[in-house]
């Protein structure tokens, strides 16, 4: 009996340890499942194969699940670019602009972003006015008459062709007092439309177009070269200011001078209108006589360089030097001239062989592209006077065609009407292109706008 109860007894006790051990075990797999779910484990999906030939730090992450894809997108204007990854963290969602208001937004804005405002850029007066001419106007423009017989002529000539402006020869000032000479100028302004350029040769010495009359001088002006011997630069100075100042009081606005040619041989025709000194002096005066003429505008003459060359004023000139002598010399004053700020050069009617051996330097294409290219000049280039003898195997009509054609801006003209209706029908007929006219008038305009001649113009404009 005892025994029989220490057997069930053991046995009890075995049943309870092999319950309690059941008990721990899924007591233990309970506590494994519950911290697998607090780590997401079963909400992840399986990891992609890694790519052979990706490195640990290039892998592509895995996919988001499909059910925390947001099935819309903001709609994006056309113009705009998805940004390319440039490592900065995604933006929080929470800080995004709704779809609705990104498109509400940006609905009107797509054609700004495509067309912007452009600035407003401020109007060119002068462009304006030359856009208001007329091609017969613009053709006037390019024309400097030399001054006709009587002023009721020159008023004439003035509407009818609109010429830019008049040469004033000694005629024009014999016998005249300064009362007489202002009211002459005035006249012909009052008869322009566009403020005219009254231009004169005022060189001192030889060539003295005002100072000749004892009544607006009591005597003539001297010759720079002169000047320069007994005073130096000073002295230019002194004469040039003396010179603009005289000139302005008469209403006249331009001096064709100063003469920059480089002469050092007596026995040259140009000498006695020359400083007499070599490339290098002469270009120091140059700059002197152009810095001190303030209230008239300068023409450097006679590009390319007269050198010794027979005067044109009578017939055919060439100059046989090579190209090198007048990049070391003859070039020099009138690069000193431009930096003083001169906007106007005459070219000569020499025959220039190592620039252009078949045509004058007034009529050469090869002696405006230096003058151009070479020489950096952008301002006014003038013809000398298409009359005289150098270019007398041209007719007036050639001569003014040929001109233009070369790259002059305004013609020195004996012929006024003649040379104004042969650069009118080239014009017309296609052989010359209106933009090639535009660009001289333009040039032109900004040359008198600098003299001050179009400062009621431009005033309007504004």
């Amino acid at each position: 009996m005892c025994r029989h109860r220490r057997t069930e007894s053991a046995d009890g006790n075995a049943m309870k340890k092999t319950v309690l051990a059941i008990l721990l075990i899924l007591a233990a797999a309970a506590l494994a499942v519950s911290l697998l779910w607090v780590n997401g484990f079963f909400d992840r999906p399986a990891a992609p194969a890694e790519p052979s030939d990706i490195s640990q730090e290039e892998q592509i992450p895995a996919e988001i699940p499909e059910e925390n894809v947001e099935t819309e997108e903001p709609s994006k204007p056309s113009e705009w670019k998805i940004p390319e990854d440039d490592g900065k963290e995604a933006q929080d969602p929470s800080e995004e602009m709704d779809a609705a208001d990104v498109t509400e937004e940006n609905s009107g804005a797509s054609e700004e972003t495509a067309l912007p405002e452009e600035p407003s850029v401020p109007e060119d007066p002068l462009a304006e006015m030359l856009a208001e001419m007329t091609l017969e106007q613009k053709v006037g423009q390019m024309i400097l008459a030399r001054y006709p017989d009587t002023d009721a002529q020159a008023a004439a000539l003035v509407q009818e062709t609109g010429v830019s402006g008049f040469v004033l020869f000694a005629r024009e000032f014999n016998g005249k007092n300064a009362e007489q000479v202002r009211a002459m100028t005035a006249a012909l302004q009052e008869a322009a439309d566009v403020p005219l350029i009254l231009a004169v040769d005022e060189e001192g010495g030889t060539v003295c177009r005002v100072s000749g009359n004892p009544q607006l001088r009591s005597r003539k002006f001297s010759s720079p070269q002169r000047l320069y011997g007994e005073g130096g630069l000073d002295a230019l100075r002194a004469d040039a200011a003396e010179k603009s100042a005289l000139l302005s009081d008469l209403g006249l606005n331009v001096n064709l001078a100063p003469v920059c040619d480089v002469s050092t041989n007596p026995a040259d025709f140009i000498y006695d209108r020359s400083m007499g000194l070599d490339g290098q002096g002469t270009a120091e005066a140059v700059a002197a006589i152009v810095g001190a003429m303030d209230k008239t505008g300068a023409v450097l003459k006679h590009f390319p360089g007269y050198g010794g060359a027979a005067d044109t004023h009578t017939g055919a000139a060439y100059d046989n030097r090579t190209y090198d002598t007048f990049v070391d010399s003859d070039f020099l004053p009138f690069l000193a001239g431009f930096e003083a700020g001169a906007q106007a050069v005459m070219v000569c009617h020499n025959v220039v062989a190592c620039m252009d051996p078949d045509r004058p330097a007034s009529l050469s294409e090869e002696v405006h592209r230096i003058l151009r290219e070479e020489l950096h000049f952008d301002g006014v280039a003038v013809t000398d006077d298409l009359a005289m003898g150098a270019v007398g195997g041209y007719s007036d009509e050639e001569a003014a065609v040929q001109a233009v054609k070369a790259g002059n801006d305004l013609l020195c003209s004996s012929a006024p009407k003649t040379q104004y209706g042969a650069i009118l029908s080239a014009v017309q007929s296609g052989e010359i292109p209106e933009k090639r006219i535009d660009e001289s008038v333009m040039r032109i305009l900004k040359w008198k706008a600098s003299l001050g001649l179009l400062e009621s113009r431009t005033e309007e404009a504004d």
